[in-house]
């Protein structure tokens, strides 16, 4: 596996792969990788003849009261995984490589990030996620790009951003990946206490029930609503649990519209979010 620091290599290398006629693909990471991240690069490498993973924990989709520095960073043992996963580069960018001296653009956003619901209760987030995201795509050349669908929000900003800009890349959602209970893989289940390890399967037990009440006939607003008090009852603090319009993130205004529905809490000092579709 190639690991590239810097963009001047990361082209050589891209170059070459493209003097080949290689396709490639992008998965981009903030490191602390599981095997949600590894099964993006294996999905990846089904796509595309070459995959590059990158490692960078983005200081823009950091508010001032989020701990940067307590990002959990594994840097050796991350190359090791990826490395095993099959991925053939890995791009791992110092903060003025992406953000130079003077850099001052950012990219402002509508729609699906404007759905009242990370954004939210995170309102710096996704115009960060965006710049990243679109320097990555600029950087790698990718012709497909690997999200899951664990930051569903993320995966319709991305997708809607790549599309307007004419990036030339193809945005493609993966399911999540759960751990055998069911709770979605997370960089951060890492910071949950044993207890709060076994209480964290609460919330997709809510999504799923809330779901199976739709789908029986149920109204979305009554059941996400039940879901949350169910949560809180539970010791969490629940942010939300919504039922959107699966491709806008919309407030659904008819019966036939596709559903996802969605759900951030917090549980101690970890903060989960999860999302199932209808």
């Amino acid at each position: 596996m190639i690991i590239a620091r810097t963009l001047s290599d990361l082209r050589d290398v891209v170059n070459a792969w493209r003097g080949e006629d290689f396709s490639h693909a992008v998965v981009p990471t903030m490191g602390a990788l599981h095997e949600g991240h590894l099964m993006l690069v294996a999905a990846a490498r089904e796509k595309t003849d070459r995959v590059i993973a990158t490692i960078f924990v983005n200081p823009k989709q950091f508010a001032a009261n989020e701990d940067l520095s307590r990002y959990p960073r594994d840097e050796e043992g991350d190359l090791a995984k990826l490395e095993a996963a099959g991925c053939d580069l890995a791009y791992l960018p110092a903060p003025d490589e992406i953000y130079p001296p003077g850099f001052v653009t950012s990219i402002s956003l509508g729609g699906p990030a404007k759905a009242g619901l990370e954004d939210k209760f995170r309102p710096h987030f996704f115009d960060g996620v965006a710049t990243v995201v679109a320097k990555l795509f600029i950087h790698t050349a990718a012709d497909v790009a690997i999200f899951g669908e664990k930051d569903y929000q993320q995966l319709l900003v991305v997708t809607q951003m790549a599309r307007d800009l004419d990036l030339g890349v193809e945005v493609v959602g993966i399911p999540t990946i759960r751990e055998e209970d069911g709770l979605a893989k997370s960089s951060r289940n890492r910071y949950l206490s044993k207890h709060e390890r076994h209480q964290a399967t609460a919330i997709i037990r809510a999504l799923e029930q809330a779901a199976e009440k739709i789908r029986g006939g149920g109204d979305p607003q009554t059941a996400t609503k039940a879901a949350a008090r169910s949560l809180t009852t539970l010791g969490f603090e629940v942010d939300y649990v919504s039922a959107r319009n699966a491709e806008t993130l919309a407030v659904p205004v008819s019966a036939d519209e596709p559903l996802r529905l969605l759900a951030a809490a917090r549980l101690g000092k970890t903060r989960l979010i999860d999302n199932i579709p209808v």
